[in-house]
């Protein structure tokens, strides 16, 4: 049987092997509720110094909306790794809904309760932009990487809005970051401001590298 505790900062899902998952927390929610679901754990797990993704989808089912319950101390990359196995095989089964989507979990430290993030048009590339992208570099220390420059990720919002237009922007995270910072800069992408004409960001395909 599964449980789910609020405990402190972090919420815990118990399986019943008696494995937890610590997941990402924000201050605010984007999805408060889906119905019609199916839980899949990414289990944190240490193997002689190296970090293992554990993933429990016992109980997914192809027609239902998939809630994706990711250890939050997890490394991006090998997190991605295995949702994009994940998309694909939701994708190929005879038995999806073309309504489903798919959702990161994470706890609402405001509202203490369980949140969701939508996912489900977004296409994962493991690789570096090509040239012709324009594209900011998010790195683990709150760090922003345009071209040659570097500045704090609070001097993004201001900077794109002085971009020349038009322009269409993409973000590439550091593949080495932990998961729960990956969720931290999602809520903080979608709270930007925009307000430079022509300038437009694009929500359905992201760089991990």
């Amino acid at each position: 049987m599964k449980k789910i505790i609020v405990l402190g900062l972090g919420l815990l899902l118990f399986s019943c092997q008696d494995k937890e998952v610590l997941l990402p927390v924000a201050k605010e929610t984007i999805v408060a509720e889906v119905k019609d679901h199916s839980p899949i754990y990414f289990f944190f797990k240490l193997q002689e110094n190296d970090t293992i993704v554990d993933v429990n989808r016992n109980n997914s089912i192809s027609s239902t909306n998939w809630l994706f319950n990711v250890d939050k101390r997890l490394p991006l990359r090998k997190v991605i790794l295995e949702v994009i196995k994940l998309q694909a095989k939701k994708e190929g089964s005879s038995h999806k809904k073309e309504t489903s989507e798919n959702y990161f979990t994470y706890t609402d430290t405001v509202k203490k309760n369980l949140a969701f993030m939508p996912f489900t048009q977004i296409t994962y590339k493991l690789e570096k932009p090509d040239f012709e992208v324009m594209y900011f570099h998010l790195d683990r220390n709150d760090l922003v990487h345009y071209n040659e420059l570097v500045f704090s990720k609070n001097q993004l919002q201001e900077f794109i809005n002085k971009l020349p237009n038009p322009s269409r922007i993409y973000f590439s995270f550091d593949k080495g970051m932990s998961f729960g910072k990956y969720i931290e800069y999602k809520l903080f992408i979608k709270n930007l401001k925009i307000t430079q004409l022509g300038v437009s960001v694009s929500s359905n395909k992201e760089y991990i590298y």
